[in-house]
This record gives C-alpha cells, structure tokens and sequence, in this order.
C-alpha cells in the first residue's frame, strides 16, 4: 500500500510536471482539423507540387466518403516531366525544364492521364530505394532537353512513322529512372487503366480554381501567374488579400483543405515546424534574436526555457506585391492546409501537412501563423465550394 501511494505521488508530481511544460515552449491548441491522409517524403526530388496537390486530391476524397486512397507521385510525376519537355523544346528553351511544377499539373493530370495507387510505381524503385532522388535523373534529362531545345538544329530526325527521336530518348530515361508507367493494374480485385481508375473517383477537374492576390492584375478576374514552374500557363483568380484569406478560414471551417503554395526560404520558416513573418521594424528580427535561440535549442532544453513573443508583421496588399516585384517572396514550396490552431498567446495558425517526412518537432506539421501565410502565400487551389459565396459570386463561379 506505501509502495502504491508513493507511486501515485510521484505520479502527481509528473503529471504536475508535464502541466507546467506545457505552458512554456510553443503549445498549440485545435480549432478544426479536417481528415488528411499520412505524411509522405518527397525526399531528394524537386517534386513538391506533387506531392501536396496529391495529398489535397486525397483529402478531397476522404471530404466526399470516397474512402482512403494513396496514389503514386510518380506516376503524374514522369507524365509531366514529358509534357514538360516537349514544351521547352517548342519554345527553344524559352519554356524551362527542370523538376518544379505547379498544382495545375497535377489538376490537369489526373484528368488528362488518369491516376494510380502507390503500389503500382513507388519512388526510388528503379535503383533499389524507397525514397525518391532525382538529382542523377535531372543531371541526364536536363542535359538531353538542352541539347534539342537550345541546340542549332536545322531541323529535328524523326522515325519512319514521323514521331521526334527526342522524345523516345527522353521517355526511355524517365523510365530507367521513375519505372514505365502502368497501362493497365488490378486495384482491390478489379482491372483498371490509370483513365478509368480516375473516373471511378468522382473527381471533377473542373470543380477546383487556383487563387491569389496581386495588384498588378484587376481583381475579380484570371491571369496567367508568372512564375517559371506555370509553365503550363494555368490561370489563378485575383483577390484582394483580406478575401483571400477569408477564403483560408471559410475552406477549413467548412470541411475543405487547401493546396498551398508559398515561400519557404523565409527566416520565419523554421525547420522545425512552425512558420512565423517576424516584424523587423519592430526588432523582432530572427537572426540572433531570443526566439531564433530558442529554436536552435534542443528539445529538452526548449522545455525549460519559455518561448519568447515574436512581433508580426501584417502585410499590406502593397507589401505583398513589392515582396513579389523584388523576388523577396517566390515559388518555393507546395504544402496542403487542413486546420487551423491557436497557440498560448490566442495567436492563430494554419495547420500544414508538409512532405518532408516527419521532420521537425510535429512530425511532418508545421505551424504557420497567419500574418506568415498572408505575406507569402504564392496561391492556392481550393474547390471552388469552399469559397464564401459572396466571393464566389464575384468571381462568376457557379
């Protein structure tokens, strides 16, 4: 019985103990959560846009009761990669080639070649990994676009039945190296092609729209975003900032996620899991302030040491738009938001499904606050009923 008792102390005092280390270093609170599926690693490939326009196509299912699906990257991946050299190579290089893409690929994608599961063409397979590195296969086809596009040819040698030679070489190198796309798979006992797996889902590609927030377009209306990896030239609807991030809130509250994209090489975006726009007008620069030591710190060492307040700046739609004029702010990254949260201090945050495995101190979520999304989110993609309908309706969405 005294063994019992001072086992039920020091029970307490644990307890007690992990009170109090809860109220120092950052301690996030839900608000709303909306079901997404597992964290992957896009690991050493430029494959982000992928990977989040694929985790949102997921939570999207689990959204509509369609069930838990995990479909291949790779799959979409190798796909575009083509569709995006042959447009470098009609553009003579004007068009870049390189590993980046844009939400739209994967939008366009899914309806254009279809989808398939993971299993059927997983990353890294081909040279014996489970993770992805395309840092070999950028090098050779990097090397092999270059040559046609930026090349003086006079003309382009074609095969007897008049297709490119480029082409074929350049599909047989994404196939060394991601694996020769599936015509055809069995997916829980039935036979499927990739185009008719897609339409078992009852996805309609034409139910989501990119958003974003520039004054150098009118607002209310598309434009082509010019950044390198559009280089499908998809168009985003132009909103003033305050709309757009009503768009965030109205989206999660409601049951949606969102397909993100934003600025990654920010000093407020820490490694280890939360995403913060440190006002440095107001001495809340990172570099060698208190909260920047305080990230470094390990974890042990953070949970005796309080986190210190950080002030943020909230962008105004002309900050924004200088940020994007001057290259402060660029297409970095793609990540999928599917909550949102509250820290100690009542501060709100987005809750962000990132694909980096499960780095940082939340497993593969980050944290990012609102101001840090308002400055330096790139655009969106949300279906388009996720929009409020006053938004919705100046858009001339239906």
């Amino acid at each position: 019985m005294k063994k019992l008792l001072t086992f039920a102390a020091l029970g307490l005092f644990c307890v007690s103990g992990m009170a109090q280390e809860k109220k120092e270093g950052f301690e996030f609170t839900t608000v709303k959560a909306n079901p997404v599926t597992s964290v992957k690693n896009q690991s050493r490939a430029g494959t982000c846009w992928c990977y989040s326009s694929l985790a949102f196509i997921e939570a999207e299912l689990l959204r509509m009761g369609k069930g838990e699906y995990d479909f291949s990257e790779m799959y979409l991946v190798h796909n575009t990669y083509l569709d995006r050299a042959d447009k470098a190579v009609r553009t003579h290089g004007d068009v870049s080639f390189s590993q980046g893409g844009s939400f739209y690929d994967v939008i366009y994608g899914m309806e254009a070649f279809g989808l398939v599961p993971e299993a059927e063409m997983r990353p890294g397979v081909m040279y014996g990994k489970e993770l992805s590195n395309h840092n070999e296969l950028s090098a050779v086809s990097d090397a092999v676009v270059a040559a046609i596009a930026e090349g003086k040819h006079r003309s382009l040698q074609v095969d007897p039945n008049g297709q490119p030679l480029w082409k074929k070489a350049i599909e047989a190198i994404h196939d060394i190296y991601l694996g020769v796309r599936p015509e055809t798979f069995t997916y829980e006992g039935k036979e499927y092609t990739p185009k008719s797996f897609y339409e078992t889902l009852g996805l309609d590609a034409s139910d989501y729209v990119s958003l974003t927030s520039y004054t150098h377009h009118p607002f209310y209306a598309p434009f082509i975003l010019e950044i390198q990896d559009n280089w499908r030239w998809a168009q985003s609807y132009n909103l003033p900032i305050d709309e757009l991030m009503e768009v965030f809130d109205n989206a999660i509250m409601e049951g949606y996620t969102v397909a993100w994209g934003s600025d990654v090489s920010e000093k407020g975006f820490t490694r280890m899991g939360t995403a913060v726009m440190p006002d440095e007008s107001k001495g809340a620069d990172l570099q060698g302030s208190d909260m920047a030591k305080w990230l470094n710190l390990s974890e042990d060492e953070r949970k005796s040491t309080p986190k210190p307040a950080v002030a943020e700046k909230w962008c105004t739609q002309e900050e924004r738009q200088i940020a994007y004029d001057n290259w402060e702010t660029t297409d970095d990254h793609g990540m999928l938001i599917y909550g949102i949260a509250k820290d100690q201090n009542g501060t709100e945050y987005y809750m962000v499904k990132n694909s980096w495995g499960e780095a940082g101190t939340y497993k593969g979520i980050w944290y990012a606050s609102k101001a840090f999304v308002r400055y330096k989110t790139m655009n969106i993609v949300v279906h388009k009923d996720a929009l409020p309908k006053d938004i919705k309706k100046k858009l001339g969405l239906k």
